[in-house]
């Protein structure tokens, strides 16, 4: 009876590790953005979450209490999409529902960076909208900013109101919290935070130095250039 119960352990856990195999490449990718996020000095060695949809619908994401700036893909964990964790010996990021509700809301994305850049966190926290007519490249790429209402991290409130505000924007800016965006594969959406972070500094920028946005008519060129559809961003 006991070698009958051995083996079937040794199956399960063989096929467990067999089925893990297929995200090995998500997880890594995952794990080299958010290195790449901290190089870049757009996130905090504890700050920020990134994920992937993998090709049978479950979630790839950075999982709680690692070194953004050592990241690998053994501190990446799998979801389902509705809360299973598929890597029990990994504790979640606390922002996981957040992430969930905002690929239920938006079928047409893949992606998803959450980070707190320095310049654009601080617009998290005052009254003044960046300003994403400065450059054809930010607005083409990244689109227009919506405001997201602040709710504690980790929360279920912050997640709903998170889902809700990203069906009508890539680019979230998270009151007195940090930055979110979305795409359709991770390089889209980390893509679009740099640019937001660009947009924040050169918002500051123009505060001393008068600053010309682009025109109505060429911002609705670079809407019919990017392809914009429901809203003003660019998957």
């Amino acid at each position: 009876m006991q070698k009958h119960t051995l083996h079937y352990i040794r199956i399960t856990a063989n096929a467990m590790a067999k089925k893990m195999q297929r995200y090995q490449n998500d997880r890594e990718q995952v794990a080299a953005f958010m290195r790449r996020l901290y190089r870049q000095f757009l996130t905090t060695t504890s700050g920020g979450n990134i994920s992937c949809r993998a090709a049978d619908g479950n979630i790839v994401i950075t999982a709680s209490q690692a070194d953004k700036g050592e990241q690998t893909w053994k501190n990446v964990g799998v979801v389902t999409p509705d809360g299973g964790n598929l890597t029990a010996e990994l504790k979640l990021s606390i922002e996981t529902a957040m992430h969930l509700a905002i690929y239920a809301a938006r079928p047409d994305i893949t992606a998803i960076v959450h980070a707190h850049p320095v310049t654009a966190t601080f617009f998290s926290a005052a009254d003044i909208p960046i300003n994403m007519h400065l450059t054809a490249e930010a607005y083409a790429v990244a689109g227009e900013v919506i405001r997201i209402p602040y709710a504690l991290m980790g929360s279920t409130e912050l997640a709903d109101i998170t889902a809700e505000k990203m069906k009508f924007s890539d680019c979230g800016l998270m009151e007195n919290h940090g930055v979110i965006t979305v795409g359709k594969s991770l390089l889209a959406a980390f893509d679009k935070l740099e640019l937001l972070e660009n947009a924040a500094k050169q918002t500051l920028m123009a505060q001393t130095i008068p600053a010309r946005s682009l025109t109505a008519e060429q911002l609705a060129e670079l809407d019919n250039f990017a392809g914009r559809g429901n809203f003003k961003s660019n998957s």
